[in-house]
This record gives C-alpha cells, sequence and structure tokens, in this order.
C-alpha cells in the first residue's frame, strides 16, 4: 500500500529545483493557517518566509552550501521560523530530503515540518524539573556531608547525646533525598504513562498514622490528630505510593499553612474511602485555587520551599489508584485537601 503525502501526521512540502513549492499537505496548512493554493506555485522564501533561529532568511539565494557535496541527501532537523497566514511566527523543526538526478545536481527536496511547541515546552520543563530537584537536593547533602565529616573527625570528642542527635538528622536527610529521588523518578513515569503500582491490600488508618509518627520527629512543631472510622476497610494499592501522598498533603499543611491544629480524618462510603488533611491556615485565595496541582506551582505565603511538584505528583499517584484527589478552601479559616480511593480495584483488577 502506498502513502501521500496527506497520509502523513507532519506537515509536508514538495519543492523543485527553483525551490517553488509544487505541494503542500493539510498538515502544513493546518500548521501555518495557509490554504493550499496560498503555497503551491510560490517560491518557499515568499509563501512562508522561513528564516534560521538567528533572523536569518533561508532559501532566498539557493539551496544550502551543503548541497554541493553530491553525497549530501539528507537535511538534518534544525529550527526553522516560517511565517503563518496571519503574519505571526510559527517555530518548527524541519528535516527532509534533496532530490538528485543521475549527475548528482538537486532537482528538488521534500520538506517535513512539525510544531516545535510542544517539544520545546517539554524540554523547558524537563530543563526546569532539574533545575528544580538539584536545587532541593543540595541542602540535605550538604548536611549530611557536614555532620559525617563532623563525625568522623572529631568521633572521640563528641558525647553519645550529640552523635546520636547528628545521626538521626544524617537519617532525616538520606530520606528527604530519597523522596526526592522518588518524585523525580515518578515525573518521567506519570507523564509517560510507564507507572507502575504494586498492589497489595493495605491498612488505611495504619499506614496513615505511621507517616505522622515518623513526620512527628521530623517537624517537632507539628500538632495532629488522626480520626478513622471504625472497621475503616482495607484498600487495594501501593503502600509506598500512598505513604508518599499522605507524605506531600501533611507536609504542604505545615509549610503552606500552619504545623499546629492539623486533622486527618478516614472515611468509608458505599464505594469508596476518603481521607482528608485538614489545616488551620489562612486559606488559599480562590484565584490560586485552580493552580495548586500545577507543577512547579508555590504560593508566596507560607514557606515556600520545596520542588512545586509534590501536589501535581499527588494527584497523579492518585489518579492512577483510579481515585480522587480535590481541595477547598476558606480563606481565614483553612484548607482541605481530600483524597479517595475506590473500594472495587481487587475486584477490578481480578475480574477477567
Amino acid at each position: 500500500m502506498s502513502l501521500s503525502i496527506e497520509d502523513l501526521p507532519d506537515g509536508v512540502l514538495e519543492l523543485d529545483a527553483g525551490r517553488v513549492i509544487t505541494a503542500a499537505n493539510a498538515a502544513v496548512c493546518h500548521l501555518t493557517g495557509h490554504v493550499v493554493a496560498e503555497l503551491v506555485g510560490r517560491p518557499c522564501s515568499v509563501a512562508l518566509a522561513p528564516r534560521d533561529d538567528g533572523g536569518k532568511a533561508l532559501l532566498v539565494d539557493g539551496w544550502h552550501s551543503s548541497v554541493r557535496l553530491p553525497r549530501v541527501r539528507m537535511i538534518p532537523e534544525h529550527e526553522v521560523v516560517v511565517s503563518a497566514s496571519d503574519g505571526t511566527d510559527v517555530r518548527t523543526f524541519v528535516t527532509g530530503v534533496y532530490h538528485r538526478d543521475a549527475g548528482g545536481a538537486v532537482k528538488g527536496a521534500t520538506l517535513m515540518l512539525r510544531d516545535a511547541g510542544r517539544r520545546r515546552e517539554l524540554a523547558a520543563a524537563g530543563a526546569q524539573v532539574v533545575s528544580t530537584v538539584s536545587h532541593e537536593l543540595r541542602s540535605p547533602l550538604t548536611s549530611v556531608k557536614g555532620y559525617t565529616s563532623l563525625l568522623l573527625s572529631r568521633w572521640d570528642r563528641l558525647g553519645d547525646d550529640d552523635k546520636k542527635m547528628m545521626l538521626e538528622q544524617v537519617n532525616r536527610d538520606a530520606d528527604r533525598v530519597t523522596r526526592l529521588i522518588t518524585e523525580l523518578l515518578d515525573i518521567n513515569r506519570l507523564a509517560s504513562g510507564r507507572l507502575v503500582l504494586r498492589r497489595q491490600m493495605v491498612d488505611l488508618a495504619k499506614l496513615v498514622r505511621s507517616v505522622l509518627d515518623q513526620l512527628q520527629m521530623e517537624h517537632g512543631d507539628m500538632e495532629v490528630t488522626a480520626d478513622f472510622a471504625e472497621n475503616m476497610p482495607e484498600v487495594y494499592a501501593d503502600p509506598d505510593k500512598l505513604v508518599q501522598v499522605v507524605t506531600n498533603l501533611v507536609e504542604n499543611a505545615c509549610k503552606y499553612a500552619s504545623p499546629k491544629g492539623l486533622r486527618v480524618l478516614g472515611r468509608a462510603g458505599h464505594s469508596e474511602v476518603t481521607v482528608d488533611v485538614i489545616d488551620q491556615g489562612e486559606g488559599i485565595p480562590a484565584e490560586d485555587l485552580p493552580k495548586v496541582f500545577n507543577r512547579f506551582f508555590r504560593r508566596a505565603e507560607g514557606k515556600p520551599t520545596g520542588s512545586g511538584l509534590g501536589l501535581w505528583i499527588s494527584r497523579g499517584l492518585v489518579t492512577a489508584h483510579g481515585g480522587r484527589l480535590t481541595v477547598s478552601s476558606v480563606v481565614g479559616q483553612g484548607t482541605t485537601f481530600r483524597f479517595s480511593l475506590p473500594l472495587s480495584a481487587f475486584e477490578d483488577a481480578h475480574t477477567p
């Protein structure tokens, strides 16, 4: 079965020896806003005004100088700015192939154009992830390095209480590094749809209380109560991911609201269980509420530390379990983050 240029998802232009457009598919028209009649029969340099990233016009006086080498046929991918029908600039990635006659002369080319916006956005997001996580790793690693150096150089002069305090801090910092690395891996897995859940039956009340006990040691000023309904049913879930979700929600409350007066409530309904993390902070303004699950969003209020990824990751992890993570807030009274998990998860996973 032969394919035409209309069958291709990327924009395609056919040029003749004089760099005049002889064919254009619907994808290139969708990308630029031009109709085929506005492109075919016109020099590419006039119809689309292609320019390199520095603004230099392309295909005006000839092909790229590399065509002087007879063996050059492929056009490597490069970024090109073209003009849309409304005069705006469209950034594209262009690749293609030269068509040569028996003597090696260029008799035309096929160019493929792809919107550069999405890839540039992903590249920028990736760079921001690396920059943000690298910054967050620096603090605990500096602490670990400082305390271990001190212990090695002054072991005999330090008292047992001081040694214990330093080793406990090193242990907490190591846990923090582990969580950051886990978040970094989960970002990639969630974005690519490759997150794997290692499900088992989980006692949610026991898991939450264990997380709170751990956080209590890390945040000495934290005051939190846990209230779970009696006979709370177990859920079929990945316990490590649930630990991550609860940790993110409680730490988020400590940073942006107040570590005092926190409550974690667990309830069971007919088809799902819910866990509420409730703080008594200043609340979240209505204009910020839709943004709290966005990547890298950090409110100026409170203690805006961290990667700005915790809530985004938490929602992704809950969604992967078939549940929901929502937020409600009243300014001046506090905020409630609620995540729900379906009770039918085990049956759904084991039903043919």
